[in-house]
């Protein structure tokens, strides 16, 4: 019931299955009133609204219970799409009001809800035993919840308030129960008090326990301002009220943030409300009319939001994306400074390359989980070649181009660029050469450089200052052996490149495109991202090279006629996977008896591959 399209940072797009309809996430629910709609459903889904989300416990508790009952909650708000019910949690925990947890899922699942919710308790101010209790209650009800809920989707909330061992503890148990979906709920008095440290360090606890094939939704979080970091780290799903309780107080939603209608002068939005009326005339409407026409600005304004993170995670600049929304509020960076510490853990979910450069914004960009990796993998798998080392200082790209000295001499040449100390080997592997930075960098990014060149040094052979001796014709084979060590694993080189070697060159750019060895062609290099495409002859040298699991991707037995064919490997056929490969890596797959099928390109991660049921985990090129 959930697939993933495309994928940045742990942002993803995907599909999720409902009886009403397919959701295409990250995205946004309305909030519905059944008894106060100032904008219809219908005209929410011209805006944008692929679902909505309305509350059973105020039908429930309502006069129209009997309706929704007998028409069904699509015909009772009279939408089409996907609807998603929640069940009074936030009622009760605000207004002390009395609900039974199983009879509110039987509500959601008569009225035909197509995603019901459970009756969590609500944490947020709890003190950390109070906490732990609302804890356990919330992962009791989940248990009776689920085998009652029939043909409905089931959201089964993570709890845990402000303790990051409690939402922990909670993901870890609601992962064993036969949910589909895992809100992360207690965070909207952490929103509403901007803090937005607390809410990132909520989400870090909760996802790294939930199954990355069930989606999750951020309750109540429906300002644009938090969409680029809650989806970074994956959230796929958000509902708003803020439309219209915002609207209600005339106050309008930017990007940037909510500002009140008498402080604007000019609207700098091209929603229809906006492009129809001035600040003047909507402070003179009748304020039932205002707070229509506002609601709907705002909401167009959250949509166009959502709309602009999922093109961002399409062409993979979510991070950039996450950098520049964070500068416009203070407490925002206080959550980048959670995200820092988070490196490790973020590098696994992150694609090997990008579809664009990478783009330095500021002081976090160099934390970001691509150039972790780019410095771990070069510390780990790079090795010198000769005794002495040269290093030059960065004019440019590519740097090769102009200094094509290095290319001669009998040293390790080594760049000064603005991401470290770079062998010459590697100028063409991301983000080396497809990155853009400003002629002098802020001082956090200076700081981290300047430690990951002092630890890169001391792996140096001798630093010399004089021009090294000519006479190497080696340089091209010194490359893509480092490219593959880099790329796949220390001692790659050496496998692939073993014997003649032919290294074919673009007449038109003088780049590297294909290598043979001993007549066979075993890799191609990507001019996008400066990595190898494994051909069969490649993948079998490799496979020869490394023991299990290196760069495996074990596949079931029935699945194995299909790949080696050069059909595509799904998820639900993965029995293991290298726990190092990771989105977008080439792969080798393989049977049990670490038989050779295919080889191909990952399009999931370890975690993923065993988690999800629908989907491809890899892409086969080449059946063996």
């Amino acid at each position: 019931m959930f697939e993933i399209k495309e994928r940045d940072a742990l942002g993803r797009i995907c599909k999720l299955y409902t009886k009403h309809g397919v959701i295409t996430t990250p995205t946004v629910l309305p909030v519905i009133n059944p008894h106060y709609m100032p904008i219809l459903p219908r005209e929410m889904k011209k805006i944008g609204a692929q679902a909505i989300i309305t509350n059973a416990y105020i039908i429930y508790k309502s006069k129209i219970r009997q309706d929704a009952l007998e028409k069904g909650v699509h015909r009772l708000i009279n939408f089409s799409g996907p609807i998603m019910t929640d069940s009074g949690s936030f009622q009760m925990y605000q207004y002390g009001i009395d609900v039974d947890p199983i009879e509110i899922v039987e509500f959601q699942r008569e009225i035909g809800s197509d995603i019901g919710t459970i009756l969590d308790v609500f944490s947020a101010d709890a003190s950390f035993e109070e906490a732990k209790k609302e804890v356990n209650e919330t992962i009791e009800r989940a248990k009776k919840s689920t085998k009652i809920k029939g043909k409905m989707l089931l959201a089964c909330t993570v709890q845990g308030g402000v303790y990051p061992e409690l939402r922990r503890k909670c993901a870890k148990a609601m992962k064993k129960i036969d949910a589909d979906i895992h809100p992360i709920g207690g965070v909207v008095p952490l929103m509403e008090k901007q803090k937005y440290r607390e809410l990132v360090t909520a989400i870090i606890a909760s996802k790294k326990e939930i199954p990355p094939s069930r989606p999750v939704h951020l309750f109540g979080a429906g300002h644009p301002l938090v969409f680029p970091i809650a989806v970074a780290l994956g959230c796929d799903l958000f509902d708003s009220a803020a439309y219209i309780k915002y609207a209600k107080d005339g106050r309008m939603i930017f990007p940037e943030g909510t500002f009140r209608l008498e402080e604007k002068e000019e609207l700098p939005c091209p929603c229809k409300i906006c492009s129809k009326y001035d600040v003047k005339e909507l402070l003179k409407m009748e304020k039932d009319e205002r707070t229509r026409c506002i609601a709907y600005h705002n909401l167009y304004q959250t949509f166009v939001e959502m709309k602009k993170v999922r093109e961002a995670i399409r062409e993979g600049s979510l991070w950039e994306m996450v950098e520049r929304y964070a500068t416009n509020h203070p407490f925002l960076m206080d959550a980048m400074e959670v995200l820092k510490k988070q490196k490790k853990w973020l590098e696994k979910w992150e694609r090997i390359s990008k579809k664009r450069a990478f783009m330095y914004t500021g002081r976090y960009s160099f934390h970001r989980p691509i150039v972790y990796r780019f410095h771990k993998r070069l510390m780990e798998r790079y090795s010198f070649s000769y005794s002495t080392s040269f290093l030059f200082e960065e004019k440019g790209k590519p740097f090769t181009s102009y200094l094509p000295i290095i290319k001669r001499l009998k040293a390790n040449c080594i760049i000064s660029s603005p991401l470290g100390f770079i062998p010459a080997e590697l100028e063409d592997v991301y983000p080396v050469s497809q990155s853009v930075f400003p002629s002098s960098l802020d001082s956090e990014s200076k700081r981290i450089v300047s430690n990951f060149n002092k630890k890169f040094m001391e792996r140096f052979p001798q630093l010399t200052k004089k021009m090294p001796e000519k006479g190497n014709e080696q340089f091209d084979l010194q490359k893509v052996r480092a490219i593959a060590d880099f790329q796949f694993g220390k001692g790659a080189g050496d496998a692939l490149f073993n014997g003649e070697i032919k290294i074919i060159k673009s007449k038109k750019t003088g780049k590297i495109r294909n290598v043979y060895t001993n007549e066979k062609h075993v890799v191609s290099m990507r001019a996008s991202d400066g990595f190898f495409t494994l051909k069969k002859e490649g993948g079998n040298l490799l496979h020869k090279a490394f023991l299990p699991p290196k760069l495996r991707i074990i596949i079931k037995e029935e699945a194995i006629p299909f790949v080696k064919k050069g059909k595509n490997v799904f998820a639900k056929f993965v029995l293991d996977c290298d726990e190092e490969l990771r989105p977008y890596d080439e792969a080798l797959m393989v049977s049990e008896d670490d038989e050779l099928i295919a080889i191909g390109r990952c399009l999931m991660n370890r975690e993923e591959m065993l988690s999800f049921e629908k989907g491809i985990a890899a892409k086969t090129r080449e059946g063996c």
